[in-house]
């Protein structure tokens, strides 16, 4: 039994007067914008309001996320069975051309985010806001739970001076915000100028982790198949900024890493005493079939949560990355650019969203500053106040 409906769900029952009035809409979406029933969001839309849908946008993967990794751009094409254009977001443009939505008087947007600020659908959702803008388009985005839960936030805001398509606006790497609030942030922080509105869900509550919703998991990425590499995913998602395996070519990605040089029962010894809370760590080994060591037999850890309200992925992830550096440095190693479509700064700092990541597990910041810079600001929350929708 499903006990959060989705903005999808309260949207086609109380359809907001934009929607309802819309001769001309485009969706963006991908495979897991789903109903309750595990309909398609596209396959809903159309049924509900016939002949209004015109255009399909795909983010980061592709429309149906069936491009594995990172930088593997997604052409455009056109849904067969209901006609209409699919038009790729992650491709020779990240921004809708104004092409793009000609004919279209109103945007949809209906992602699963992740609640991780460098995980690219939201930056796709600003880059519609500045598109839709320009052309006097309203954008109306059908929420979705934050799978971390909306109360925990953690790491510093985003440096300006680090800003990337992995991160285009102040939010902390744990953000603790739906999709729709980040909507709303980013279309005020960013001054983009949309007409931003949200289809609020029913049922949700800050406090709840993904399976308090009631719902089934559904992917919206190749490598986050399960709701337990998301909620790991705000630490080791850093992993791609190193040459250590982020799990990418096997079954669980982020739940478990790793590489060639690593001795898994080492690194537990060494990380055990600091007494990580809310994760058990478990050696093992593993050999990974495409991206980083692909066929290489690698030693690492898999994260196990046990306490989600006491688990701290983005602080547990510095630990563990310092832990390995200390351990073998010089075969532990950072990713050159390019990533992620940018070709100059490193990609620890554009996904951390500064250098004191970097700075820290190479010990140029003292292990005492381990707190300060895996937490989130004190007045992360009281300066959302006004956009909080629950």
């Amino acid at each position: 039994m499903v006990g959060v409906l989705v903005g999808l769900e309260v949207a086609c029952a109380a359809p907001p007067e934009v929607l309802r009035c819309s001769r001309g809409f485009g969706l963006l979406c991908n495979q897991a914008s789903v109903d309750g029933g595990f309909r398609h969001a596209a396959q809903v839309l159309h049924t509900r309001f016939p002949g209004a849908l015109k255009a399909l946008f795909g983010p980061q993967h592709g429309f149906w996320s069936c491009q594995q990794d990172n930088m593997v751009e997604t052409g455009h094409g056109t849904d067969q069975r209901l006609g209409v254009p699919v038009h790729s977001l992650y491709s020779e443009t990240r921004k809708p051309t104004p092409q793009m939505l000609d004919g279209l008087d109103l945007l949809v947007v209906d992602l699963q985010d992740v609640g991780t600020r460098v995980y690219t659908f939201v930056w796709t959702l600003t880059h519609c806001l500045e598109a839709c803008a320009e052309k006097r388009i309203p954008v109306l985005v059908l929420d979705r739970p934050n799978p971390l839960g909306g109360v925990l936030a953690e790491g510093p805001l985003l440096d300006p001076r680090f800003s990337s398509f992995v991160g285009r606006a102040a939010i902390p790497m744990r953000h603790g915000l739906t999709l729709g609030e980040l909507a709303l942030f980013c279309n005020d922080s960013m001054h983009l100028g949309a007409d931003v509105q949200v289809v609020p869900m029913q049922g949700w509550q800050r406090s709840m982790v993904w399976p308090d919703t009631g719902r089934v998991w559904v992917g919206p990425s190749p490598n986050l198949p399960r709701f337990e590499g998301a909620f790991v995913y705000p630490g080791q998602v850093l992993l791609e900024g190193t040459n250590l395996s982020e799990g990418r070519g096997t079954t669980t990605p982020f739940e478990q890493f790793g590489a060639p040089f690593i001795d898994p029962w080492q690194l537990l010894s060494m990380v055990a005493a600091w007494r990580l809370p809310g994760v058990a760590l478990r050696p093992v080994h593993f050999e990974p079939t495409f991206q980083k060591w692909q066929g290489k037999p690698c030693g690492g850890l898999f994260l196990h949560v046990t306490d989600a309200a006491a688990f701290r992925p983005y602080r547990t992830t510095l630990a563990l990355l310092r832990a390995i550096h200390d351990l073998w440095p010089r075969q532990f190693g950072w990713r050159l650019p390019p990533y992620e479509y940018e070709a100059e700064k490193m990609p620890i700092d554009i996904l951390a969203g500064s250098d004191l990541v970097r700075a820290l597990v190479e010990g140029q910041r003292p292990w005492s500053e381990l707190d300060a810079i895996a937490a989130a600001p004190r007045d992360w929350w009281q300066r959302l106040r006004a956009l909080l929708l629950y």
